[in-house]
């Protein structure tokens, strides 16, 4: 083992909690129905902000949610201040935020063309009305169309995301649902199985027999599809969920699949520096209470043992299709691979979930019908 080389993140994410509704299936750090606390919010980051000191260069600066597009105009232009403020973005940088087609009027596109964002991510999940329904979400095919209309006049690079394996969903209509996708020309689609998160409605519903989940086999199948017919349609997948468009990978979130380090601010954010790992308290109000009561906004910190972050960068590095690369792995994480999980890769090979190409390690496509196992293996 030799020591590795801690470099200064260049890529930072913003968390943006406020929504319009709470999804049944969402768990992450959100408030719906609280657009009063944007302004503390907004002041709040700013306060944590500046614990940065400095301006600080990045490649790629990324607003989540939440929905972030669903700030109202004024507080969306100083979120957008404060973000140019404290990152200087540099050349051939990628600036990415989240949105959802309700609500995203010609204004707001034109505040964040403005603000130098160049990637938007639009949540669509459905075409079917009926589904969109049952997701709860808050737009309908007419607004998608629309929304994606009006945002290829300002941004080249376009990303929509999919859920599949939803209840009374049947393949052919999942392959429906890529095809209209592809239609929109997209440079970057998303596709997500859904999850029954602990803790959500949908969870609960499952529980009590109100949702039914689709079998593992039909949900295999509908990621198989999305794999075929994207491929067919000249996407390239480049991790597990996501596929692109040559040139349109999602760069900030290679950043996390490479265990490079990141700066996170805001509500739930999770930074990654200098090999230590922290997040902020998920609670959007007591995150806010804390920072502008004086206090830290973390919630969570752990330095990570140097074994800990070498399998960590394993986990997430397989993620991606092109795979690890023996000598890269070596000068992120100070570990020869193959003296850290030889008998892991070897196992792994032999049961063709991953193959060794000499230079590097990579998930097969067979591999990637059990992903999670696979990658937790070495741990």
């Amino acid at each position: 083992m030799t020591s590795p080389v801690f470099a200064p993140p260049r890529a930072a994410y913003l968390h943006v909690p406020f929504c319009a509704h709470r999804c049944g299936y969402c768990d992450f750090t959100l408030l719906a129905g609280r657009d009063d606390l944007a302004g503390d919010y907004l002041q709040a980051l700013e306060t944590e902000l500046r614990s940065l000191e400095r301006p600080r260069e990045v490649d790629t600066l990324f607003f989540g949610g939440g929905t972030p597009t669903h700030l109202a105009p004024d507080h969306l232009a100083r979120l957008l201040e404060l973000a140019r403020e404290w990152f200087r973005l540099a050349p051939g940088y990628e600036f990415s935020v989240e949105a959802n087609p309700a609500g995203l009027t010609d204004e707001k596109l034109r505040l964040m063309a403005d603000a130098g964002i160049n990637r938007v991510s639009l949540g669509v999940q459905s075409f079917d009305e009926g589904l969109l329904k049952f997701l709860e979400r808050d737009h309908r095919e007419a607004e998608i169309l629309d929304a994606v209309a009006r945002l290829r006049e300002r941004f080249e690079n376009v990303s929509l995301d999919l859920i599949f394996a939803l209840p009374d969903q049947t393949l052919d209509h999942w392959r429906e649902t890529l095809r209209r996708a592809i239609e929109l020309r997209p440079t970057h689609l998303s596709t997500y199985g859904l999850t029954f998160e602990k803790g959500t409605s949908f969870w609960s519903r499952r529980e009590k027999g109100a949702i039914e989940q689709l079998s593992n086999e039909l949900e295999r199948d509908m990621y198989a599809a999305a794999m075929d017919d994207l491929a067919a349609s000249g996407f390239e997948q480049y991790e597990i969920s996501n596929f692109a468009r040559p040139g349109f990978r999602c760069r900030h979130n290679q950043t996390y699949w490479r265990a490079l380090p990141y700066f996170g601010f805001g509500p739930g954010a999770a930074r990654y520096i200098d090999g230590r790992r922290e997040s902020n308290h998920r609670s959007t109000t007591t995150w806010i209470k804390r920072v502008l009561g004086g206090q830290s906004g973390i919630a969570m910190s752990e330095e990570l043992t140097p074994e800990h972050r070498a399998r960590e960068a394993i986990v997430l590095g397989l993620r991606q299709v092109d795979g690890i690369r023996r000598e890269e792995f070596r000068t992120l994480t100070g570990f020869d691979l193959d003296d850290l999980a030889k008998e892991t890769i070897t196992r792994e090979v032999a049961a063709g979930r991953i193959e060794d190409f000499g230079d590097g390690i990579r998930i097969t496509h067979q591999g990637r019908f059990f992903a999670d196992p696979v990658m937790i293996s070495f741990l």
